[in-house]
C-alpha cells in the first residue's frame, strides 16, 4: 500500500477491464436494520463476482473503494463498520472516499483509464452506485452493472403522504435510470464470461 492508501497494481493486470467494488464494508452487510435489507443475497453475489474476477486470466484490475463516514457513523474511519468485507489481495487497489461519486476527491481517475470497461458492484444503489456510474459514463468508460450485486435501504418518504418505498423498488428505478443513460445491465447468469473476451 502506498502512502496515499492505494495498493499498487501489477503490470500483468488487464487494465482494459476493471472490477470496481463500492463501499463493500461491514456496516452495509450487517444484518438489517444496520445493513441493507438484501444483505445476505447481495453478499453471496458479490463474493461470486470477486472470485470470478480473481480467477480470470488475466484478471481485471480490482479496485476496492471504501466510504469514510462522519464521526459517529457506522462507517466512521477505523470503526468496525468501516472495514472492507473482502480483504484486498496483493495487486488490488484500495481507495478511500468521502463523497458519493468515487471519482470526486480521490485518485480513482488516475487508476482507471477512460478507455476501460468498468464492472460496478456494491452500495448504495441510489447514492454511490448512481453517482459513480454516471461519472464513469461522463469520462467515456463503458459501464456494466450487475443486478443482484448492488443494494440500498428502504426509503422513508417525507413528502406526498409519507410511507416507505422498498429498497427493491429503488434499486429497479436506478437500474432503469442508469440503463437509459448508457449503463449495460447484466444478470448473475452472465458472470461466467464477464471477465473474458466477448
Amino acid at each position: 500500500m502506498t502512502a496515499n492508501g492505494v495498493v499498487s497494481h501489477e503490470p500483468e493486470k488487464d487494465l482494459h477491464r476493471v472490477l470496481l467494488l463500492l463501499d463493500i464494508q461491514v456496516a452495509m452487510l450487517a444484518a438489517p436494520p444496520v445493513g441493507v435489507p438484501a444483505s445476505s443475497t447481495v453478499r453471496t453475489n458479490l463474493s461470486r463476482i470477486l472470485a470470478h474476477a480473481r480467477a480470470a486470466h488475466p484478471p481485471p484490475l480490482i479496485v476496492h473503494v471504501r466510504n469514510s463516514g462522519d464521526s459517529g457513523d457506522p462507517d466512521e474511519p477505523d470503526a468496525d463498520g468501516w472495514q472492507l468485507i473482502f480483504p484486498p489481495l496483493s495487486g488490488e487497489i484500495v481507495i478511500d472516499k468521502r463523497k458519493n461519486n468515487a471519482f470526486a476527491g480521490t485518485t480513482l481517475d488516475k487508476v482507471i483509464p477512460p478507455t476501460a470497461e468498468i464492472v460496478v458492484a456494491g452500495f448504495q444503489t441510489d447514492y454511490s452506485i448512481r453517482a459513480t456510474c454516471s461519472a464513469a459514463l461522463g469520462r467515456g468508460n463503458e459501464v456494466l452493472l450487475i443486478k443482484g450485486a448492488h443494494a440500498t435501504y428502504d426509503r422513508i418518504e417525507v413528502l406526498h403522504g409519507g410511507g416507505i418505498t422498498p429498497a427493491c423498488r429503488i434499486e429497479a428505478e436506478i437500474e432503469a435510470e442508469l440503463e437509459e443513460a448508457g449503463v449495460h445491465l447484466l444478470d448473475m447468469k452472465d458472470l461466467p464470461n464477464l471477465f473474458t473476451d466477448r
